[in-house]
């Protein structure tokens, strides 16, 4: 074996021995029974950003710290790491064990807003299931109530806006998917109700316009004893649409379609007078 080759076995076999070295000095403390040794080596590990070991450090900790002064210290940083590590299922199990237990603690109001953020990092996008969204607003609400001048009020307001953006997403893109179809009389069905249950829907204006196109495909594809009816229904629906949003980009592609309508229920009215 060269020199060379020796000099660097010799230093991987020096570094091996180092990593062994601290390990071992990690584990040793971790299961012996020194609290100090463990709570320094907890916090020195959290201090240094490791916090999936500070959260292993922090639960072992926590074995001999229960009914001590600090065990509710110790308890919301074994949390804080799980939830500073990314691990929010383990980190929201934590944190609400800890709100149970230690109502008067001082981070009491820290670990309700971080483990509201778990519940929101648990959700899903908008096509995906709803009720860890459900869930997540449910507990948001809550806190707002009994919370209402909180530092952390405007955080998770803005959560909550972001999700019921979702949940409406979802409500509208569902009836839309109707029309995507071609389902027009199921389209104008779904559409009108997704307003009956939220009138308030953020994507209100989109949401009119194609229960207008639906109405207007849908009478344009009926038998001719059926138009007239569901033309007049595509009208109504063209004028809650454009009284209320009198500026909207979609009225270009409505304004056409009443046009034709009008035509159309003037011939019928003609035919039948």
């Amino acid at each position: 074996m060269s020199m060379r080759n020796r000099l660097i076995l010799a230093v991987l076999s020096a570094l091996l021995l180092l990593l062994s070295s601290c390990r071992s000095q990690y584990e040793a403390i971790l299961y012996g029974n020194d609290t100090d040794a463990k709570y320094k080596l907890a916090f020195d590990l959290f201090e240094a950003k490791r916090y999936a070991k500070a959260a292993e450090a922090f639960e072992h900790l926590a074995m001999v710290t229960s009914g001590t002064a600090q065990d509710d210290t110790v308890q919301f940083y074994w949390g804080l790491s799980n939830y500073r590590y990314g691990d929010y299922t383990t980190a929201e199990s934590n944190l609400n064990q800890f709100i149970a237990t230690f109502p008067l603690s001082p981070f009491h109001e820290e670990a309700q807003f971080i483990r509201l953020d778990c519940l929101y990092h648990s959700t899903y996008r908008y096509e995906l299931d709803p009720l860890p969204t459900h869930r997540a607003l449910a507990e948001m609400n809550v806190f707002q109530i009994e919370n209402p001048t909180s530092q952390y009020h405007d955080q998770v307001a803005a959560m909550m806006d972001d999700l019921n953006d979702r949940l409406e997403l979802k409500a509208y893109k569902a009836a839309y998917l109707y029309y995507h179809m071609e389902d027009y009389q199921a389209a104008h069905y779904a559409l009108k109700n997704v307003l009956k249950d939220n009138a308030d829907n953020r994507y209100r204006e989109e949401i009119l316009y194609y229960t207008a196109m639906s109405a207007y495909k849908y009478a344009l594809n009926s038998v001719p004893a059926k138009q007239r009816e569901r033309y007049l229904v595509f009208v109504d629906d063209y004028f809650n649409m454009v009284s209320e949003f009198p500026d909207s980009k979609y009225s270009k592609d409505l304004e056409p379609l009443y046009a034709k309508a009008q035509k159309q229920l003037k011939k019928t009215d003609n035919e039948n007078g």
